[in-house]
Formats: C-alpha cells, structure tokens, sequence
C-alpha cells in the first residue's frame, strides 16, 4: 500500500430525519458547516494525498462552498453522487481511477460528511493498522449497552441480544483502492445490500479489522446531534 491515502466522502444525502431546509451536512455548526469540519479532519494530515467528495448533480450549497470558503482548498475533487451511499462511494472510486489514475494499491479511507468530530488521534490509529491489514480496517467502538431485538410489529422486545463480540461501525473505514472498487461493484451487480464499506468487504470473503475508536466521533443524523456535535468541538477547541 502506498504510503499516501486518498480521502472518499459520500456526501449525496438528504437527511430527512433532520428536518431542516438543506441537507445535513450543510447545516451550521461552530461557525461553519458541518461538512468543512468534517473536511478538516483530514486537510494538512502528512498522509492524506487528496479528497474526493461525492455530491448531488447540482448541488447549490456545494457549489456556494467551493466558491468561497472551500475555493482556495488544494486537491479537493468533486464526484458525482449516486442514490445510495455505496453509489455514491463507488462513482468516487472510479473519479479516482479513470480521472486521477489513482494506482488500485493506494490506501483510500471513506468518512461519512456528516462526521465532523473524528480525532487525529484515532485518524492515526487507523492508518495505522489499515496499513498493515490488506483485508481493511475500520473504526468502531463496542457495544455497551442492552440491545433488544424487536418483533414484526417493532413495538415489542422480542428478545435481548448477546452484546458481546458486538460492535458500533464508525467512519473512516479503510481499504485499498482496487480491492474496495472490486467489492463494492461484485455487491452492486448481485444486488446485494451495502450499508457500509465494511459489509462490502465481507461480502468478498474479506474480514477487515476493528479498531477502537472514540464514541465522540458521532454522525449526525438527528436535531439533537447537532447540540452534541457543538460540545464535542468546543471542547477540543478549548
């Protein structure tokens, strides 16, 4: 694997459950959108060699962000979205073979956009182990609460889960180029269900590894994540 890594971010989402006029991750948070924190988590890391976002065909509050505050921004790519997350993840990959001629052995990690409180620390974790794991790696954090499994009518406890050996998938998830593209297209052409890069990657016989990372490195998906996602970044700030 080379020693440089591409940065992929899916970023075609609607974000239905936020309620709100615009996307979640272009909503407000700490004086910027969601997205440019999530951008930061990887701009200046010595690792990164680029990022390649994959957003919606005429994306208006994209196009507002690469013309000012994103306009000065160096090796950020736009890609093309697609209608679901692995759609979107694997026009990215192929903008980076077919556009950037990206060798297939080149590390690429995939960050949800709506994912801004990811710390170098655990960046560099996973780097770490994702270079010395040709099936992958990703971070995730074990479960520690009682899990319930519900009925049909997912109003009723139809039995609690065994919570060990379980885990919360987080992002970045990490994989070579060539093989994640491979897995990601073999899923796609057998209909299979990808809901993350992971599951791609057992589908092809792969078992990335886990590595533990923080739980502060939530994804926002509802209003209140917002007010949780301010904390956490102020908190490093101060």
């Amino acid at each position: 694997m080379s020693n440089k890594i591409w940065v992929v971010i899916p970023a075609a989402g609607v974000g239905v459950r936020m309620q709100a006029d615009r996307p979640k991750q272009y909503l407000p948070l700490v004086e910027k959108t969601v997205i440019e924190h999530t951008l930061e988590c990887f701009v200046g890391h010595p690792a990164v060699a680029g990022i390649v976002v994959a957003v919606s065909d005429g994306d208006p509050f994209w196009a507002e962000l690469m013309a000012t505050t994103l306009a000065t921004q160096r090796n950020l790519y736009t890609a093309p979205g697609g209608r679901e997350r692995a759609d979107s993840v694997l026009n990215a990959l192929t903008y980076l073979t077919d556009t950037l001629h990206i060798p297939p052995e080149t590390g690429v990690l995939v960050h949800d956009a709506a994912r801004p409180c990811l710390s170098r620390q655990d960046l560099n974790k996973l780097l770490a182990a994702g270079y010395m794991e040709a099936a992958g790696a990703i971070l995730a954090v074990p479960v520690r609460d009682t899990m319930k499994r519900a009925q049909a009518d997912g109003a009723h406890i139809s039995h609690t889960e065994e919570r060990n050996g379980l885990w919360h998938a987080l992002t970045p998830q990490m994989a070579t180029l060539g093989v994640l593209q491979a897995a990601l297209a073999d899923a796609w052409q057998k209909g299979l269900a990808v809901t993350d890069e992971a599951s791609a990657l057992e589908y092809a016989g792969l078992h990335p590894i886990l590595v533990e990372g923080d739980a502060r490195n939530i994804k926002i998906t509802r209003p209140a994540d917002l007010a949780l996602a301010t904390f956490f970044l102020r908190d490093v700030a101060g």
